[in-house]
């Protein structure tokens, strides 16, 4: 089970070095999937993410959905030369076929109860080839919660959806790799890969970093090159990575 209370997910509380290092696996992740030609990109992460920012860097242009389905009507304004941002309850600003990548990040997917209508969307809207970039709570985060809360006879379960309480009363719909996996097929894309965000744990992190002899980037690299792919049993949060089939 994963040691990290409720109350820190959010970054805050005593495992800061663990988020410094998390923000800067996903950092290095987005660096490794984002094109390497200019694209046109779309951000699902409600205006919470630091990625636009870093898309806009190397060379890209993103459209920043902000408050994704909490909008109701569309309305875009430039917040750079190269990232705008619109608010709208839905994508159907977009005609098809009209971006090359998407990213989904912030745990949108599992905030959005009914993952399957926002990944619809982002099937209509991406190109042939073009590639979405997804997070999700996993089963782990979940579990931990509600064993935190002594929760276990409040877990909701319809079907395979396993939707989670959280102390401030919000829900979490949690995922593990075939669930995932299963929501980006029966949209009609192709899983590239799915793997945990991260393997090593905060205690892990917050001992390799005190130490003088280890960098961040040393240990952001050790996360990358581990072998994670498809793991249910560890990580808050699973990554996939998804394509338009041609």
């Amino acid at each position: 089970m994963l040691p990290i209370p409720a109350n820190e997910l959010n970054g805050s509380g005593t495992l800061g070095p663990y988020w410094t290092f998390y923000h800067a696996v996903v950092a290095e992740q987005l660096r490794q999937w984002l094109p390497k030609r200019p694209s046109l990109l779309l951000d699902l992460s409600g205006g919470r993410s630091r990625w636009p920012a870093q898309a806009a860097r190397a060379g890209h242009r993103v459209i920043e959905v902000m408050d994704f389905r909490r909008s109701a009507e569309p309305r875009l304004r430039a917040a750079s030369e190269r990232v705008h941002k619109v608010r709208a309850d839905d994508l159907s600003f977009l005609p098809d076929e009209s971006v090359d990548g998407i990213v989904a990040e912030q745990r949108v997917l599992s905030v959005e109860i009914m993952a399957e209508s926002v990944m619809e969307d982002v099937a209509r809207v991406l190109k042939p080839g073009g590639r979405a970039l997804l997070c999700v709570d996993s089963l782990v985060l979940g579990m931990a919660i509600l064993a935190e809360q002594n929760y276990w006879a409040h877990l909701c379960q319809t079907g395979e959806v396993m939707l989670v309480p959280w102390p401030d009363g919000s829900i979490t719909r949690c995922f593990t790799s075939v669930q995932m996996r299963e929501l980006i097929t029966s949209a009609g894309l192709e899983t590239e890969w799915i793997r945990p965000r991260t393997v090593l744990s905060p205690s892990t992190v917050d001992h390799v970093l005190s130490s003088e002899s280890r960098s961040l980037a040393w240990l952001v690299r050790t996360e990358l090159e581990s072998e994670g792919d498809g793991d249910d049993t560890v990580g808050i949060h699973l990554v996939a990575s998804a394509r338009k089939p041609l």
